[in-house]
């Protein structure tokens, strides 16, 4: 019976390992220390439960790689939005490394997979727990970091996170057209004007194109399910046209 039990601990260990090699291979990240790796998935129930091994959780790790993630966001957002004052980006920032956000980063690239999480902790949900992918997240980061510095961590979130501030996902926090009122008075060049051009849809369902222009010349057109959404999309189209000019 004994060695029974030792045999399914051992193809437990195999099977953990085998998933901690497919998931670096899927990344294209190679760990130079595995155990940092194993570290940023084990969850402190896990610990509990397998005392005889010394296995550490992820939480001091969580505590790093939130560091790291405010830096490397920061810096990014910082070179991207030269426009933004520090209120706004601070705002950017929240929206970009908060829980929810952290939490899709995670699902992205099935880190709950992975978790090493206790009997009690698993049979409640616990893979699927926000806050504990949040977690896990971040430690993955701090890992990262100590595995392979800085600019490995830029590189990994040029994939995962990056793009997905450049597509717009966190545009709902953004205010373009205090950006846009910002450069135009920097450089003195004119009076800004929005425009309803269109309203279309039924009541339900509305849709508003907005115009922006300058002195009579028009810089954006945008769209949205409201006057004021439709006018920062305008404001935000005005500052890619406006920045690729200069």
């Amino acid at each position: 019976m004994h060695n029974n039990g030792k045999d399914k601990e051992k193809r437990m260990i195999r099977s953990i390992d085998k998933q901690f090699k497919e998931f670096q291979n899927k990344l294209g990240i190679q760990f130079q220390n595995e155990k940092l790796l194993k570290q940023a998935f084990t969850h402190s129930s896990y610990v509990n439960e397998h005392r005889r091994k010394p296995h550490e959780d992820n939480e001091r790790l969580e505590f790093l790689g939130d560091a790291v993630l405010e830096l490397t966001v920061s810096h990014f957002l910082f070179l991207k939005y030269p426009m933004m004052s520090e209120g706004e980006l601070t705002k950017l920032r929240a929206a970009v490394v908060c829980e929810p956000s952290l939490v899709a980063f995670a699902h992205d690239l099935s880190f709950g997979k992975l978790i090493l999480l206790g009997k009690g902790e698993e049979m409640t949900g616990g893979r699927e727990r926000p806050a504990l992918l949040a977690d896990v997240f971040e430690a993955f980061i701090g890992a990262l970091y100590l595995d392979q510095g800085l600019q490995t961590v830029i590189r990994f979130l040029e994939k995962i996170v990056f793009p997905k501030i450049d597509s717009g996902a966190f545009a709902h926090v953004m205010d373009f057209k205090s950006q846009l009122q910002e450069l135009i008075q920097r450089d003195g060049a004119g009076l800004i004007e929005y425009k309803i051009l269109q309203e279309k849809g039924p009541a339900h369902n509305r849709e508003f194109v907005s115009r922006v222009s300058m002195n009579g010349k028009e810089l954006g057109i945008g769209t949205g399910r409201s006057k004021k959404e439709a006018e920062q999309h305008a404001a935000q189209m005005a500052l890619e046209v406006l920045k690729s000019h200069t």
